[in-house]
């Protein structure tokens, strides 16, 4: 996210306690901005809402970020900004449009995006938010943040690059925790680092040369995104989606969600891709 907050000239106005606002978040004011959002945000992370009333996306986005919220069990907090009854908050936040959303972590913010999304792209996008987080919050007290031998254990196996190893690791973790964000992200992560690991330098001129060839275009598509060729990754794809039917068409949608699901769900890129693809499909 490119500057939107200005957190250094804020007052210090922190005062204890939380007020009650739009359904299962915080509702956010000057009076107590630095404690729901800043110093909350160096314990977990906060995910900011500034929203009106007024719009029936906003209340929808609230809502559904309320149930999700409750559902994660104190791993992250929601806080809201009624722009109609808080202007100079959200005008801290220089946003242009409602509803917008900012993360933020240690009293900075992480990632942004702006307008509605549907659950599936929210539970997405709080997965990556925490499994960004995770470790670096709770205000430095190690006693907060007990150490897992477990997930320690499958993250040197992963940093080592034994990646059949890490799975199984990260496997177990999600049979004892079906939710755990980290584990369903590196999971995703080493399924595309094995297959990608194999493909030859000449995969992306061999698509090229027959775009019309599935497996040849998935591993050109790999290339790309090891080459940081995200776009063009997503762009080869879709293309292909639009030449294809039946079974072809549904086998390279997955693998193009597949992709998709490997970078944060807010990714400018993932968003035009995600738009893209649904225009290829109707």
């Amino acid at each position: 996210m490119t500057g939107a907050v200005d957190l250094s000239g804020l007052k210090q106005r922190a005062q204890q306690g939380s007020a009650s606002g739009a359904p299962g978040g915080v509702e956010v004011t000057e009076a107590n901005f630095e404690a729901e959002v800043l110093v909350r945000s160096g314990e977990v992370p906060v995910v900011v809402v500034l929203w009106s009333p007024r719009s029936d996306a906003c209340v929808q986005l609230v809502d559904a970020l309320a149930v999700l919220v409750a559902a994660d069990g104190g791993t992250w907090s929601l806080a809201t900004v009624n722009i109609d009854t808080a202007p100079r908050v959200a005008a801290m936040f220089g946003i242009e449009a409602v509803p917008t959303v900012v993360a933020l972590g240690g009293g900075q913010p992480l990632n942004s995006f702006e307008g509605p999304l549907p659950p599936d792209q929210l539970r997405r996008w709080i997965d990556s938010l925490l499994a960004a987080t995770a470790g670096k919050l709770g205000g430095g007290d190690a006693a907060e943040q007990p150490a897992d031998p477990a997930l320690d254990a499958a993250r040197d196996k992963l940093d080592a690059g034994e990646f059949d190893a890490a799975a199984a690791a990260y496997r177990a973790i999600l049979d004892a925790d079906p939710t755990h964000a980290e584990a369903k992200g590196a999971l995703r992560q080493i399924s595309f680092l094995e297959r990608a690991g194999v493909v030859t330098p000449d995969v992306i001129a061999a698509a090229d040369a027959a775009p019309d060839d599935i497996d040849a275009a998935f591993a050109a598509a790999d290339a790309q995104i090891l080459g940081q060729d995200v776009a063009g990754a997503f762009t080869r794809l879709t293309g292909l989606v639009k030449r294809t039917a039946g079974d072809d068409r549904t086998r390279v949608r997955t693998r193009l969600i597949e992709l998709f699901e490997l970078f944060d769900p807010a990714d400018p890129e993932v968003i035009a891709g995600r738009r893209n693809l649904a225009n290829a499909l109707y």
